[in-house]
């Protein structure tokens, strides 16, 4: 059952990272403004807030299964429907489903394998998730780049849609007798949002997952812009995102993942979000490529380490009965990061080394912040 949910979580991501090197061509192609095309990009992360969220309540009413379920069919007819687009207000409409229902899969996908999992091994299996996530961060983009260059951006969307579909259907009997706990649990207990913010766990684990994808957007943001002030070939940007998400997949692999059993999450958390903000600061200052892989290596350490910390503290900071509302809220902060590191530096008109150095300040910021409490007794 495990196994399937990895699978799962890889194809919902692989989803995501299939968008980003097409969809900004795809919009302009059909006479997309430039705002538009913006709008389109994003629209996206913002209807997928709303679904992580929606996901989350329904998951701990309804049971992860049933979630899931219909998160993978929807998800899949909702890419079928880039295949009717002639204009860019109808893309905005689809971009809006697909992102919506595609917020279903990831909250219920992990709440299933959060409840499925021994607590003391809960840092090695959030690890080998990640390890799905950076695979599908790694072959998505070139997947749908060298794939749509020689068809069409739609067609690229039929096969991810067709993945969907089957494992909708093959989820539907293969999950039916594992499900979980939660299905018939206090399915009338409302749990206000202020209960997660008033908990330290669930807010830095909420947090980390904004700072992490805000980070990304940043580096999707201006790292092509660096490369190209250095005079180098845009393949130099491929390739660097490439070297980050290979070293990332042998954090969560290695047989050293067991670090995330041992360690207190929050040590963790604050490790990989200090090296992700030291990288940014060297991206900052590199002037030769050798130096831009070496800043991406600590990138990818970084990644590697924070990930499973956000997911380990997660779950140790919630129960069974509240955790596809935990799950909900944590993916939304994930969307959120992504559309506001690639905006806010534009808002702030902030270039690309003051950019750089800016991020890496707030990352560094927040990894400090992580431990300090830690440091103070909690009660008398």
């Amino acid at each position: 059952m495990k196994k399937f949910i990895y699978v799962i979580i890889f194809f919902s991501f692989f989803d995501l990272f299939t968008q980003l090197p097409v969809m900004s061509t795809y919009a302009e192609s059909l006479g997309a403004s430039a705002f538009l095309t913006g709008l389109a990009v994003g629209m996206y992360s913002l209807s997928n807030t709303f679904g992580n969220i929606i996901s989350g309540f329904l998951t701990d009413r309804k049971g992860p299964f049933v979630i899931l379920v219909i998160g993978l069919l929807t998800t899949g007819l909702s890419l079928t429907l880039y295949n009717l687009i002639a204009e860019p207000f109808a893309l905005l409409a689809v971009r809006f489903v697909h992102g919506l229902v595609a917020g279903f899969i990831v909250p219920a996908a992990f709440t299933f394998l959060a409840n499925a999992t021994e607590q003391e091994k809960r840092g090695k299996g959030s690890a080998i998730s990640g390890a799905f996530v950076g695979i599908a961060a790694i072959i998505g983009p070139a997947f749908s780049g060298i794939l749509a260059s020689r068809t069409s951006v739609p067609f690229v969307f039929n096969i991810t849609a067709s993945f969907m579909l089957l494992l909708g259907i093959l989820a539907t009997f293969l999950l039916r007798s594992s499900k979980v706990t939660t299905e018939k649990t206090a399915p009338s207990t409302y749990i206000p949002i202020r209960v997660f913010f008033n908990n330290a766990g669930t807010l830095k684990a909420f947090s980390g997952a904004f700072f992490l994808m805000f980070s990304q957007g940043v580096i999707a943001y201006l790292l092509p812009l660096k490369v190209q002030s250095l005079g180098f070939d845009s393949r130099l940007s491929g390739t660097l995102m490439s070297a980050f998400g290979v070293i990332a997949v042998l954090v969560f692999i290695l047989p050293s993942n067991r670090i995330f059993d041992k360690v207190a999450p929050i040590k963790t958390l604050s490790l990989g979000i200090g090296l992700m903000g030291i990288s940014q600061i060297l991206i900052s200052q590199a002037d030769s490529s050798t130096l831009l892989y070496m800043a991406m290596i600590c990138y990818g350490v970084g990644f590697g380490f924070l990930f499973p910390s956000v997911n380990s503290l997660l779950i140790d900071s919630t129960t069974v009965e509240i955790r596809g509302k935990a799950y909900g809220y944590f993916y939304a902060f994930f969307s959120l990061g992504v559309v506001l590191g690639s905006s806010l530096l534009g808002w702030l008109s902030l270039g690309i080394v003051s950019g750089f150095i800016f991020t890496g300040l707030v990352l560094i910021g927040f990894a400090v912040i992580t431990v300090i409490p830690k440091r103070k007794p909690s009660h008398r």
